[in-house]
């Protein structure tokens, strides 16, 4: 028998995470991402899965945001009925992230035939329901039996509440080889999370490389940063509205703009939340607080709430969100964080025209999305079918990513050189994914790949 990997998503591509390893007949999924991106594309492969679901026979899940986890519904809707197994606070994330990527398909769908096009959902909140029931939580570093022939265990990745350093000891019955999938890489002194753990020794390493060839502003610069470009707006009389993903971003900057607020950095302003699921993702996260770093849980106990405070407003129902139309100053951090869909859209038609307006990009902008085409500098956008011009002024900040940047990627797997006998460089388009394997290389591993989709690997 032999011990392999294939490559099914986020090869050479950042979304749609899906590595498969093969023990003998044995096949245990990591992850099963939606493909996120232009949608003729992202809807063909995510409507048609690069494996057949009954195949399966376990899938293990790294954290629960939906370029890692968005397909599981359609792969249980395909026939797959084995375990999915993850960290407590995933399930946790888990149930609200499915729910509301059903209800956007729900409303595309209702839009879409409302102009006359034939449309279905990928699936249906009967089939999240279904997949739920599958879900099998585990606390972290406690290791646990997939079945006779892979043993898993979860380390703290650093990335958002729940995510998971992925740890699999595989045994074919001949040999035994230890596997690490970083799955999204987390960062030391962001804010809340705690800082990722070490990754244990082992054979094979599937890394992450979304950042692989830039550097990351430090903590201290981004508080600063995101001091410096509110105060500006304000100055200039517009509003600064903010796409932010629901989970682990909008809580950060929130935390920020308190903190800002609080030490006086920043004069009080509106802070308006205006996402069910951004709501929803904080109030889990404050369920979750033993996750928290250090700082977090004493900022709590010395009465601090870091998400709710007076200035900050989550917002409730449509008519409020849409009552925001009128807000002319403060901030508006809504989803989704690519801009593809969501309040965020309502809130960007409203603002691409204004001069004396903001939108602030905080996250990772995917090829063909319309937050990418804003951060690229296009002159125009189309936005609910319609073209707008964009004449307000659009910022970044790449610091706020919860994804390691070169720098740190090198620092957390560079002890690994002497055992690791291959490393798989994923999760990152060609250039960031090709200048960490080179990096790799130079750092002493002996064998570095740079996998296409469908690649497969045996591991010596």
């Amino acid at each position: 028998m032999t011990i392999a990997l294939r490559f099914l998503g986020a090869a050479r591509h950042v979304t749609g995470t899906k590595h498969l390893v093969e023990i003998g007949d044995t096949k245990v999924l990591l992850d099963c991402g939606m493909v996120q991106g232009p949608r003729r594309i992202a809807e063909e492969q995510n409507r048609k899965l690069p494996i057949a679901a009954k195949e399966l026979d376990a899938l293990v899940l790294s954290h629960a945001h939906i370029d890692h986890s968005g397909s599981l519904p359609k792969l249980v809707k395909d026939g797959y009925d084995g375990p999915i197994w993850c960290t407590d606070a995933t399930a946790d994330m888990l149930r609200m992230m499915l729910f509301d990527s059903a209800h956007i398909q729900a409303q595309d769908a209702k839009h879409l035939r409302k102009r006359g096009h034939d449309y279905e959902p990928v699936y249906t909140a009967a089939d999240v329901e279904q997949t739920l029931r599958l879900v099998r939580s585990k606390p972290y570093y406690e290791p646990f039996d997939v079945n006779d022939q892979l043993r898993v265990e979860f380390l703290e990745a650093g990335h958002i509440l729940g995510a998971a350093i992925v740890v699999l000891d595989a045994d074919d019955g001949h040999k035994q080889r230890r596997i690490v999938f970083t799955g999204d890489h987390g960062r030391k002194d962001l804010p809340i999370l705690r800082d990722p753990d070490r990754i244990p020794e082992c054979d094979a390493l599937i890394t992450e490389s979304t950042y692989g060839n830039r550097l990351h502003e430090t903590r201290p610069d981004m508080m600063a940063e995101l001091g410096r470009i509110i105060e500006e707006e304000m100055h200039d009389g517009g509003r600064v509205v903010i796409p932010a993903f629901s989970v682990g971003r909008t809580q950060s900057v929130v935390m920020f703009l308190g903190q800002l607020i609080k030490e006086r950095h920043l004069p009080e302003l509106p802070i308006f939340v205006d996402s069910p699921m951004s709501t929803n993702a904080t109030k889990i996260m404050a369920r979750h607080a033993e996750l928290f770093d250090d700082e977090t849980k004493k900022l709590l106990k010395a009465g601090h709430n870091p998400f709710f405070f007076d200035g900050v407003r989550y917002v409730a129902d449509v008519q409020e969100s849409k009552s925001l139309n009128g807000q002319r100053s403060g901030v508006i951090l809504s989803a989704s964080g690519m801009c593809e869909s969501g309040r965020i859209l309502h809130h960007l038609r409203n603002t691409v025209g204004r001069r004396e307006d903001c939108v602030l990009m905080v996250g990772w902008q995917a090829h063909g999305t319309l937050g990418r085409k804003l951060r690229d500098g296009q002159d125009s956008v189309r936005i609910y079918g319609e073209d707008y011009r964009v004449r307000c002024k659009v910022r970044a900040m790449g610091g706020f990513s919860a994804h390691a940047d070169y720098s740190e990627l090198m620092d957390a797997s560079r002890h690994l050189v002497d055992r690791c006998k291959q490393v798989f460089v994923v999760h990152g388009e060609d250039e960031p994914a090709e200048a960490h394997a080179k990096r790799l290389i130079d750092a002493g591993f002996r064998e570095v790949h740079v996998p296409h989709k469908h690649d497969r690997f045996e591991l010596r």
